[in-house]
Order: C-alpha cells, then structure tokens, then sequence
C-alpha cells in the first residue's frame, strides 16, 4: 500500500505541474525554462538529497545503466520541449499516455521483466481511460501539417522516458535513489544547458516577474526533483510497467487542477475518463501484490 500511496503523489506533483509551468511560460521561452528548472532540481539534489543517503562508489558494470537512464531523462526533456510546439494538446496527452506500453516492451525487449496479463489488461484499460479525457477536454488531435513532427518527437520523447524508468530500476538494488537521482540530474542537466545555452542568453532575467520564478522552483524542486526521485523508488517497489501506469494518473490531477485553479471544463466523459484510468490501475496492481520485488525498499542506502 505504502508504494501505491508514494506513486500516487508522484502522479498529483506531475498533475500539478502543467497549470504551473503555464504561469512560468508566459514570461520565459520552452528552453530557457526547462534549463533553469532542471538546474534548480539538480542544486536541490547535490546540496540536499546527497546528504541524505551513503554514498557509494559507482561501480564499473553499473555506469551503462546510469548513462541510458541519464540520456532517455534528457532526450526526454530536449524532445518534449520541441514536440509540445509542434503539436497539439490532445496529440500530446494521447501519446504520453502510451509510457505504460513503451515501458512494457522496454522491459520485455531487454528481458529485464516479465510482463504479467494483469499488467497488459492494466494498460488497455488505463490508454482506453487517456482516450476519454483528452475527448472529454474538447482537445484537438490531428496528423496534418506540424502536427505529424510534433507527433513524433513526443514518440520518441515517451521512449526516452520509457527507457529512463526501465534502465533506472535495477540500480536501486545497489544505490540510493537519492544517489541515482543526483546522477541523472547531473548529467541531464549538462546536456541540456550546452543545447540551451543560446536561448538562456537571450532572455532577460532581471525582467521576469516573481510569478516566473516561482513557477521555475516550484517545477524544478518538486515535479522534477522530488518526484522522480520517488518515481524511482516506486518502479523498484511495484515493478516498471505497474508504476509506469501511475503516469496517466496525473492528467486526472492536472484536470482538477486546471478546473479549479484556471476555470478550465470538467465534464461527464473526463470524469468517466477518470474512473477508468483509475480502474486500469486497479487491474495491474492486484498483479503487482502478487509479485513485488523485494529490491530497493531502503531509500538510504
């Protein structure tokens, strides 16, 4: 139960976030915005998560693990970014909310987890869920022009992040997710800044408003930060492909969030969506009670 509980509030941080990355995104450009965010999760983590935890030594065998989760976390970022431009809102909500199949064939490809039918029945419920809210929300979905570019770098984005859950678990048989979460960050977030370092020079930072800055803490300390560094902790406790199902918890969050915070709709066919994401989730955690690893339970070591 504790590990459904955890995954649920990495669902509602991630929720939370897009009404507030709105906020930031009216005074500071996509790139610049993801730079800094991804630097205050990164100071976050060096100055308080490292202190929190035995660091040990990375070994040898486990660096390629640490550089793919690194890289799926950043490519992730650099593709989101792009593709959200590019796209429309439905296109974006459709195709993020296919992680939980990326995960799935992720796992099963590189024989890292077996994929139980409760999971695969899970996973159509949940995507069957994703469908009636973005229905719901009147977003439009569309191929043409744009669209089928944007379409696709938030594909690929969705893999990226699939191969960062996947590649992220085994390590925390060895290390602290509060280690492993440093080390991601760092790296990311060095990639990411030699990519943005144009448009961060652009920007004039003395003219943005404390709204902005307080849109770029929040989103860089808690949804990027805190929340992945439970995200990972929660695919060692339930498994990959279950804790991935958590992902499309959070346009449920970001819903409610939306209607009561921006005046946003919320109808019959969202909360329909809603109760069937919910109930997908339901499917795949009887499997996950029947097979949780033991692996990555202590969150210090």
């Amino acid at each position: 139960m504790q590990v459904h509980l955890v995954l649920a509030l990495v669902a509602l941080l991630w929720g939370l976030n897009p009404p507030v990355m709105k906020i930031g995104l009216l005074h500071i450009p996509p790139m610049p915005y993801n730079a800094v965010r991804l630097f205050a999760a990164l100071a976050v983590a060096w100055l308080i998560l490292r202190r929190l935890c035995i660091w040990i030594p990375l070994r040898q065998e486990d660096k390629k693990s640490v550089l793919i989760s690194s890289l799926g976390f950043f490519f992730f970022q650099l593709f989101f970014t792009f593709g959200l431009q590019l796209t429309t809102a439905g296109n974006s909500s459709l195709i993020l909310g296919c992680l939980p199949v990326s995960v799935a064939l992720i796992s099963h490809f590189h024989r890292l987890e077996a994929i139980k039918p409760d999971i695969i029945k899970g996973i159509a419920i949940s995507l069957f869920g994703v469908v009636l809210m973005v229905a719901g929300t009147g977003r439009e979905v569309s191929l043409a022009g744009n669209h089928i570019q944007g379409a696709l770098l938030l594909l690929a984005a969705q893999m990226c992040y699939g191969y960062y859950t996947v590649f992220s678990r085994p390590l925390s048989a060895t290390y602290s997710v509060y280690q492993i979460t440093t080390y991601i960050l760092l790296i990311s977030s060095g990639l990411f800044a030699l990519v943005s370092l144009p448009s961060m020079l652009a920007v004039d930072w003395q003219a943005v408003p404390w709204p902005g800055w307080a849109s770029l803490l929040y989103s860089g300390i808690f949804p990027l930060c805190l929340a992945n560094c439970l995200w990972i902790w929660g695919t060692a406790k339930a498994g990959s492909a279950t804790a991935s199902l958590y992902n499309n918890v959070a346009p449920v969050f970001a819903v409610g969030a939306g209607y009561l915070f921006l005046g946003e709709t919320f109808g019959w066919l969202q909360f329909f969506g809603a109760m069937i994401i919910l109930t997908g989730l339901y499917v795949a955690k009887r499997q996950s009670a029947k097979s949780t690893p033991a692996s990555g339970t202590d969150l210090r070591k």
